[in-house]
């Protein structure tokens, strides 16, 4: 929802009647509203239907929130600080209703007027034998202004502006000022047989009725319209630049298979690929040939194999003469990758380089020479390799690992280590709904990994209550018995004041006292230990030396121990889903039976409740994902350096998951008969286009 150009919708906010150079500054800073046109795309986020009302009586029986009208009869203010609370007590012709407030009391109080004719909208809970209807939205009643009022638009405000005059009310109030100026202003910039075809609204009723509709039905059908708009330009933008991409930027031609690749697949593989890696080894070898650079999204749960797939891509490139990376986020991760690599390459002579933000001068100015001469082939690291001075003669493939971690910008630093950017492999342990992968990541090629290594047993995940402690004491008795070892992983380091959950320290020191010396053997990890204490504790573990590893979330990916066969997760109902997942993957790495115990209070929250289910029902990260971003949503699973790539206006990437798929295929529809958008239906199309893709940077290419 992009204006076209006319000076109009450009116009300053506070030019328009009822703003001023007040209220303007205070739209501009508290909803970024600098525009006519910003104005208008500040759409609402539900109605009111203020045709019909409810009665306090009928409330028992109601279902959703409820739309009452009468008067108040009492305030009342209690508690101090953040513990004030304010009261009002409200009746109609059937009886009284308790409203009541716990935050912006100081703004909220002035308003509640003894006597006063009110509507109230909220959703009433019954407490203590009576209703309650906690933060409602009060507005003035009154007969000339209120019967027979129809749908009623309500949108985002806050503290700042209500104090202004701007709640949800006084926006629409300046909406509807602006409404009437803007007939015959919109332009249609969707192609005919495109509005057609799916039977959409044109857009300049679209807008209007999203903001003034008559009846549900047609305020539905313009947040479609509007929502299928915005979501077709994103997948038209980045559709656009990987055809851009592929036509414009060259890649190192990658030709040959080469020695390194044959003589490791013959001779040092240590296991037979499965038909998903060798499928996605075909693809990503494709792709290094082609000619064109490589933008490639690997994606695979946790367990599934990608560490050998990037190793096999990047000895495509070393055969080709070319020079390699592999970017961690953290330093556990890359230490464990490097690790990896070098006991995978020990029989080849070719050894792996480590850079981290750890590495001593005079290890670094080693490596530094290693990269400028081109002798070290492949370098293993974190953020420490996107530095100035780390300078490689001919980077061909670089490889990042949990992507998801990095900023874009810092991604991108990675295409300035060469003339020629080099290939680009993401991967993820993360797996991504559909709609999401889509959506953040509609400008690469992806490829899956769907198959677990054969010989993996199920990991069995059970959900135990703190009454259940002793049981879950006496299983990882019976696995260490059997010369296994044990995770035990907690979400604090220090003591909570607010929280009341397990911490790290006492929790070591509960299970040091249960699981004594000589027979049991304790190690602890977390991230403000020093490095070298971290590492010597981690090197315990993985040599077996101890079998209990208590930890935080340090040890969520990266970590191969085969020989741990349990995993507990202390306070569970801390963790999200996908984090649950990652660390349940840290066991189930051999070929023995592994279990997922998950302990929790026995009180918890209606998603606690769905979290430890879905857990307990399935092993499938793509199922689990699913779960997780409808409890979430988009923003926490991405991540806030994705999530902001994007400030969506009115669509939802939880919600709108049907639709996201048909502008997809839209997009894609367009792209394929008209990759430039020169053909005249798509000229109005390919201005807004290109006016929203000036208006952002180009960091999508590495997304």
């Amino acid at each position: 929802m992009l204006a076209t150009g006319k000076d109009f919708f450009s116009t300053p906010i506070e030019y328009l009647k009822g703003v001023g150079p007040k209220r303007g500054e205070v739209l501009r800073g508290e909803l970024e509203i600098y525009t006519f046109n910003d104005l208008l795309n500040h759409f609402p986020f539900r109605y009111v239907d203020k045709s019909s009302y409810q009665k306090t009586s009928e409330i028992p029986g109601f279902d959703g929130a409820v739309l009452l009208r009468g008067t108040l009869l009492a305030v009342k203010e209690s508690g101090i600080g953040r513990k004030k609370r304010l009261e009002a007590i409200f009746e109609d012709e059937s009886g009284k209703v308790s409203l009541q407030w716990f935050r912006g009391v100081n703004w909220i109080k002035p308003k509640l007027v003894i006597g006063a004719k009110v509507s109230v909208y909220g959703k009433a809970k019954l407490y203590n034998r009576k209703y309650i209807i906690a933060h409602p939205e009060l507005e003035p009643f009154g007969d000339e202004n209120e019967s027979g009022q129809g749908l009623q638009a309500v949108y985002h405000s806050g503290e700042k502006l209500s104090e202004m005059g701007l709640s949800s009310r006084g926006i629409g109030r300046l909406i509807q000022t602006l409404l009437p100026q803007i007939k015959h202003k919109v332009d249609e910039f969707l192609p005919a047989w495109l509005c057609s075809e799916l039977n959409l609204m044109n857009r300049e009723e679209a807008m209007l009725c999203v903001h003034d509709p008559e009846t549900a039905e047609q305020a539905q059908r313009a947040r479609l319209r509007l929502k299928f708009e915005e979501l077709l330009l994103l997948q038209l933008e980045m559709l656009s630049r990987k055809v851009t991409a592929k036509k414009t930027i060259k890649g190192h031609p990658l030709t040959v298979v080469g020695e390194p690749f044959n003589l490791f697949y013959e001779k040092h593989l240590p296991f037979q690929l499965t038909e998903a890696q060798k499928r996605v080894v075909r693809e990503i070898r494709k792709d290094l040939g082609s000619g064109e650079q490589m933008n490639r999204l690997l994606q695979g749960d946790v367990g599934s194999g990608k560490t050998i797939v990037a190793l096999l891509s990047m000895l495509i490139a070393i055969g080709n003469g070319f020079q390699t990376c592999l970017m961690a986020p953290t330093e556990i991760l890359a230490n464990q990758h490097f690790a990896t690599l070098s006991r995978l390459l020990a029989g080849m002579e070719m050894k792996p380089a480590l850079l981290t933000g750890s590495t001593k001068k005079k290890n670094r100015k080693i490596i530094h020479q290693g990269l400028m001469d081109g002798s070290t082939k492949i370098l293993v690291g974190t953020h420490a390799l996107l530095e100035d001075e780390v300078k490689f003669m001919n980077l061909g493939l670089a490889v990042i690992d949990e992507q998801h971690r990095f900023g874009v910008a810092q991604r991108s630093s990675m295409w300035r280590k060469n003339v020629i950017p080099p290939h680009i492999l993401v991967m993820t342990a993360t797996p991504i709904p559909r709609t999401l992968a889509l959506t953040f990541y509609g400008d690469l090629d992806v490829s899956v990994i769907d198959e677990l290594p054969p010989g993996r047993k199920q990991i069995e995940t059970k959900h135990f209550f703190e009454s259940s402690r002793l049981k879950m004491f006496g299983l990882i008795k019976n696995e260490i018995a059997k010369g296994r070892q044990v995770y035990i992983v907690f979400p604090l380091i220090q003591e909570s004041a607010t929280l009341d959950y397990h911490n790290l320290m006492d929790g070591y020191e509960a299970i040091t006292r249960s699981f004594p010396l000589p027979e049991y053997r304790v190690g602890i990890v977390h991230g403000q230990m020093p490095v070298d204490s971290k590492d010597f504790e981690m090197d315990h573990f993985v040599k077996g030396i101890s079998n209990i590893l208590v930890s935080t979330t340090v040890i969520e990916v990266g970590v191969d121990v085969p020989n741990a066969s349990v995993m507990v997760i202390e306070s569970a109902e801390r963790f999200g889903l996908s984090q649950l997942h990652q660390l349940r993957g840290r066991v189930g790495r051999g070929a023995e039976q592994s279990w997922c115990i998950l302990m929790t209070g026995n009180k918890l929250s209606k998603e606690a409740k769905v979290r430890m289910q879905t857990m307990c029902e399935t092993n499938d990260g793509f199922k689990i994902a699913e779960v997780d971003l409808k409890l979430r949503g988009p923003g926490d699973i991405m991540g806030t350096q994705q999530s902001g790539i994007l400030n969506l206006k009115i669509a939802d990437l939880t919600r709108d998951a049907q639709l996201i798929i048909l502008a997809r295929a839209k997009a894609s529809q367009v792209i394929d008969k008209d990759p430039d958008l020169s053909a005249t239906e798509n000229k109005k199309l390919r201005q807004v286009l290109s006016q929203k893709m000036k208006s952002k940077p180009n960091w999508i290419r590495i997304s």
